[in-house]
């Protein structure tokens, strides 16, 4: 796991600056301490940090460059598909054990169709000397990002949106028209992000450039999937579910460096512990957060799983005030904001200290197999046509009635959703997921700042089909949600802290037969009950325990301990011209009071996206 970059001068009066790239390559430590370092040629400058995990020797230092010296390529990730890949090409004389050599020598080969052979997390970049061109892509499922900038005088792509900004090439300003995105759903969905000009590439997407020209392709598109005839019975699916995800999880144990597994003691963490267990002939390291007052705490059921599969475990004991005193350093490892990630970076970071340069993820599990509350509403509603059939008159008066009755976020949502005109997956699942409410942001910013919905567009695609109103939920989860907090946040958050992440439940094979599971096998009755019965070796109270995740005192914090620090960025916020400043103050002051309706989630996204528009020195 890496971080790559990258400068192509699309003017020809204009030539590489050696600084720009050491800027960017010097930002980026964090995600490649092993080393570093640069190619500069004709109009393209290229520069790589490099985190060992295959092939430690310095042979397999990047940029890279092929025997005919022709092709040179930065590249971020890991191929779980390297040594097959490698049989195939006979032709090519290796000179490295690195997937890195083996993905060059593929492209050199099959040029823009490398990445429908790849099985993998990655985003790299190959520079052709003769051709003088440029081909850049990314996975399916966006595990590992891509951002890029250009006008007329440059292209730049890096990992990080703080390298681009390092490189002194792109102007620091804040993209205004992103911010009713982020207060709806505590992200700015790719392309965008919050850096005016900086997009980011989306996931099965490549852009290849020559002589000037940039063409964007695309080579995987998991939502348009040709649709088969569903022929297998229960019983079948969970033998084929138990395969796939056996055989995912064991490609991902490859590694040269000291490796082991999240442990929360949930579901998804626990059967993938399960299954490196089986897979291993040695004791499987897990590490789990803990904390010492009993109701923040999952430890017992995280010792629980450690000691049924003998596992080498790590408690990491943490206080709310040891997590608090984290925070600070947390919030400047962000490359975008979040309202979510600092959880993250504390598990990266313990972990890390404790020796381990890799680590399985758990993440994925409740995207695929309908883990969350979402899937059940939405499946009830879907089958209540009673409440269809209703005029939105009458659906709008019962919804104002049982907020009136208790007031609270969960009735608000109620309510929103029963005035909804049309009840159908891209209204209800895109004011489901959201955190302010239309009426709110329109207080809280300039009205001509609000811009469409962003999630409601992208569900829009995903037209319930007959029996799979489930995958269709999956897709809209999988596409918002999943790839641009969770993913980008374990990205950005695990890589401060020079830790690979592996996702075993987004094996593209693997999320590929889920997808076309139909509903009346997928149904959740509950907790991922497809999931777990696949497996069927997780005891009943790991499987019906209720979710916990860190349940820590962050709304006691935001009035005592971060009290000062919070209401800084509240009131330079509220000043900053693109919010209204009474209606900010106005939210905060409801907060102290104990409005129910304003939860610490909301007063912390705009703690997060202040202290990120500073951080960056973002105009």
């Amino acid at each position: 796991m890496c971080g790559i970059n990258g400068i192509l001068c699309l003017n020809k009066n204009i030539k590489p600056d050696k600084n720009s790239i050491l800027k960017m390559n010097a930002g980026m430590i964090h995600r490649g301490p092993d080393s570093g370092d640069i190619f500069i040629n004709k109009n393209i400058a290229l520069g790589h940090r490099r985190l060992s995990i295959i092939d430690l020797s310095d042979a397999g230092k990047q940029p890279m460059t092929d025997n005919s010296g022709r092709y040179t390529m930065v590249y971020n990730g890991e191929l779980y598909n390297y040594k097959q890949l490698k049989n195939e090409l006979e032709n090519y004389n290796f000179k490295t054990g690195t997937d890195s050599e083996v993905l060059l020598a593929t492209y050199i080969e099959k040029k823009e169709k490398t990445p429908e052979k790849l099985d993998g997390m990655f985003a790299f970049a190959v520079w052709d000397n003769i051709n003088e061109s440029l081909f850049l892509t990314r996975d399916p499922l966006g595990i590992k990002p891509l951002y890029y900038y250009i006008d007329e005088n440059y292209f730049i792509f890096s990992s990080e949106i703080r390298a681009i900004l390092n490189s002194e090439l792109v102007e620091r300003k804040l993209n205004k028209n992103a911010i009713s995105d982020y207060l709806r759903y505590q992200t700015v969905h790719a392309p965008e992000t919050m850096v005016k000009d900086i997009k980011m590439l989306m996931p099965g997407k490549f852009i290849f450039i020559e002589k000037g020209k940039l063409k964007l392709g695309e080579y995987c598109n998991l939502n348009n999937q040709e649709t088969l005839p569903f022929t297998d019975d229960k019983e079948t699916v969970k033998k084929n579910i138990s395969k796939l995800l056996y055989a995912s999880t064991e490609k991902r144990m490859m590694s040269d460096v000291p490796f082991g597994a999240f442990l929360s003691g949930g579901i998804d963490s626990s059967i993938i512990v399960g299954l490196m267990s089986q897979i291993s002939n040695r004791k499987v390291n897990t590490f789990s957060v803990t904390f010492n007052e009993e109701k923040f705490s999952e430890a017992k059921y995280a010792r629980q799983i450690a000691k049924q599969f003998n596992t080498e475990h790590t408690e990491i004991k943490l206080s709310p005030k040891d997590f608090l005193n984290i925070i600070p350093e947390a919030i400047k490892a962000f490359d975008h904001p979040s309202a979510d990630g600092i959880n993250s970076y504390i598990v990266s970071k313990v972990t890390k200290q404790a020796g381990i340069t890799m680590a399985l993820s758990g993440l994925g599990g409740d995207e695929l197999f309908a883990g969350y509350d979402i899937f059940k509403r939405i499946h009830k509603l879907y089958g209540n046509k009673a409440v269809f059939a209703l005029p939105r008159s009458i659906r709008k008066l019962a919804g104002n009635t049982i907020y009136k009755l208790h007031k609270s976020t969960s009735t608000k949502k109620i309510k929103d959703i029963l005035s909804i005109k049309n009840l159908n997956l891209p209204d209800i699942y895109s004011v489901s997921r959201q955190v302010f409410s239309e009426e709110k942001i329109a207080e809280l910013i300039n009205n001509d700042l609000i811009n469409k919905n962003k999630v409601k567009e992208i569900t829009g695609e995903f037209k319930p089909k007959k029996k799979y109103l489930l995958t269709a939920v999956s897709l809209s989860e999988i596409n918002t949600y999943m790839q641009n907090i969770l993913l980008r946040d374990t990205d950005q958050m695990s890589m401060a802290s020079s830790l690979e992440v592996r996702v075993p439940f987004l094996d593209r094979e693997l999320v590929n037969y889920v997808l076309s599971i139909p509903d009346n096998i997928k149904f959740p009755h509950s907790a991922k009950q497809l999931l777990t019965d696949s497996v069927g070796f997780l005891p009943d109270n790991i499987v019906n325990r209720p979710k916990m995740g860190f349940l820590l005192p962050w709304e006691n914090w935001l009035k005592n301990e971060l009290y000062d620090f919070a209401e800084k960025k509240i009131v330079e916020l509220s000043k900053n011209g693109i919010f209204t400043e009474n209606k900010v103050k106005e939210l905060w002051h409801n907060f102290l009071n104990k409005d129910k309706e304003v939860k610490w989630a909301k007063i912390w996204l705009l703690i997060s996206l202040q202290n990120y528009i500073v951080e960056l020195k973002l105009k």
